[in-house]
């Protein structure tokens, strides 16, 4: 008898091969990997399974900021209320909540400086999660599927943009090719196709090179742009400024599944059951934003964010085991270099507090 995992498995293989077939045998990466993750009921942040959590034996997947320690949100909050202050604005707009303790931990800090938290979320198993987690804080709270035509506020995204399906460019013997999803004898295979897509900048040498370019984060950033009428958004990831992104030496690109706290580069195998990741290009994020009239506040490394924030005196008030949780945030071998803080706005600059030591902008 089939698993439930392997019946998930075969039922989003099987969608996967009808959606290959009816493209003509050849499915471009970034159409793959939104089926493999937001295909309705199979997709990987579409069905059931458990995503986030501390470690393997909680049958979680990975661990993120908000889940490692409560510290994260309570610095997080002091850059929040700085710029719900600085525009003029009462609500908070996350994108991709996850298990919704970011939220939690937001709305705790916060008060009543924000009158209202919007949960932006595709995925109907964690929205009840995160109804669950946030049930004391009532109407205060709402859900929605996509962003109103015309808002105010700040918007916040932690791990949000690594989640946007990417397209893959392989440059061969000297020819650039997208990468692409085929089927050869039941299973899923890699396919390339010569393209006249090219990453943003010239790769030095002559070998052959992997990459990713980031179409649906630099145009969800566009609609954001189009839409804020004032307000901010900050956004957490792990990254790199275009330069490092795309350096000689970075020949395999950064795409990476994740799956039970391990990680491995095959996102054609266990399809629906892992996540699917890639670094983002914040240059590119960055420049796309500001086409679009959302302009740069700051950029820098998550723990110069956190620590201009006000992190260390709250780590030296906690009690060990949230201290030593918090020191993962800050460390460079942890997230505190990997890691990265974007920060856009509409509407009049201001010295906003997270960059305001350390900021790395004019590396964009």
């Amino acid at each position: 008898m089939k698993t439930e995992a392997t019946s998930l498995t075969s039922a989003l293989q099987a969608l996967l091969e009808k959606s290959i077939a009816r493209a003509g045998g050849w499915l471009p990466f970034d159409r793959f990997m939104a089926l493999a993750l937001y295909a309705p009921g199979l997709g990987y942040y579409a069905n059931g399974s458990r995503k986030f959590g501390r470690g393997p034996a909680s049958g979680s997947d990975f661990v993120t900021a908000p889940e490692m320690t409560p510290l994260f949100g309570q610095t997080l909050a002091a850059q929040v209320a700085d710029a719900l202050h600085a525009t003029g604005t009462d609500e908070v707009w996350e994108f991709g909540a996850g298990t919704g303790a970011l939220a939690a931990q937001l709305l705790e800090a916060l008060g009543d400086t924000a009158r209202r938290y919007t949960i932006v979320d595709l995925s109907g198993s964690l929205r009840a999660r995160q109804q669950e987690t946030l049930a004391a804080f009532g109407d205060k709270v709402q859900w929605a599927d996509a962003l109103p035509e015309r808002f105010k506020g700040v918007v916040v995204g932690n791990e949000v943009l690594d989640a946007m399906p990417v397209k893959l460019l392989q440059r061969k013997d000297g020819v650039w090719h997208e990468r692409g999803v085929a089927v050869h004898e039941g299973q899923l295979v890699f396919a390339d196709q010569a393209t006249a897509l090219r990453p943003p900048v010239a790769i030095a040498g002559e070998h052959d090179y992997l990459t990713e370019i980031h179409p649906q984060a630099e145009a969800f950033v566009r609609t954001l742009a189009d839409r804020l009428e004032q307000g901010a958004a900050f956004f957490i990831d792990y990254g790199f400024n275009e330069a490092e992104y795309f350096h000689p030496q970075r020949h395999m690109g950064t795409l990476m599944c994740h799956k039970g706290h391990l990680a491995d580069p095959d996102p054609l195998r266990d399809v629906g059951l892992k996540d699917i990741t890639a670094h983002i290009n914040f240059s590119g994020l960055a420049l796309a934003a500001q086409e679009a009239g959302l302009l740069t506040l700051g950029y820098t490394t998550q723990a110069r964010f956190l620590i201009n924030c006000g992190l260390v005196p709250l780590l030296a008030d906690a009690p060990l085991a949230e201290r030593i949780a918090g020191q993962r945030l800050v460390h460079e071998h942890e997230m505190g270099e990997l890691f990265k803080v974007i920060g856009l706005h509409k509407g009049k600059f201001w010295d906003a507090l997270g960059f305001r030591d350390g900021d790395r902008t004019h590396t964009l």
